[in-house]
């Protein structure tokens, strides 16, 4: 069975790429996991790596809000010096931009076909998820105990809001 956070298809190398960086439910300290992911994925060449790690910063800053998503694309765009390519009737991307160019195409493809709006993060533990509902309303990486770390950031939001709201009526 697909995990129901995956992105499809390419898209998934972005979103595994952006949960390199999380907030684990045991400490909730920010916690980079950046290295793990560039050995797993055989980035090894140092500058290679910085772009990488760039690029997962500011893609992450454009889905938090703080950075305007078609202004990042656009910069990495032309840092990546992609360029569209139609090969037997598929639009594709020539790059040099290396493993960032990969990845800066699939956020290009995934920004075309719509599916970009999907990948969000969670406002609670910022885990990056694939919004696969119909309506593409999803807000949390989960409501229920199993996300990442078992923690169901949907329900606990709930509860802190019922609790505010009680609060309120107490003391009103």
């Amino acid at each position: 069975m697909v995990n129901a956070q995956e992105a499809p298809g390419v898209l998934e190398d972005v979103r595994e790429l952006l949960n390199s960086w999380l907030i684990p439910n045991d400490t909730r300290q920010p916690d980079d996991r950046f290295d793990a992911w560039a050995a797993a994925h055989a980035v090894t060449d140092p500058a290679e790596r910085g772009a990488v790690r760039d690029l997962r910063d500011d893609l992450r800053a454009a889905l938090d809000g703080g950075a305007e998503a078609d202004a990042v694309v656009n910069r990495w765009i032309a840092r990546a010096g992609l360029q569209p390519r139609v090969e037997d009737g598929a639009v594709t991307y020539w790059h040099e931009g290396g493993p960032a160019g990969d990845l800066v195409a699939a956020v290009v493809t995934a920004m075309a076909d719509g599916r970009w709006s999907r990948l969000k993060t969670c406002p609670d533990c910022r885990w990056a998820f694939y919004d696969h509902t119909r309506n593409g309303s999803k807000r949390w990486c989960l409501m229920t105990a199993g996300g990442p770390g078992g923690r169901s950031c949907g329900s606990i939001a709930k509860v802190r809001a019922h609790r505010a709201r009680q609060a309120s009526a107490d003391a009103g």
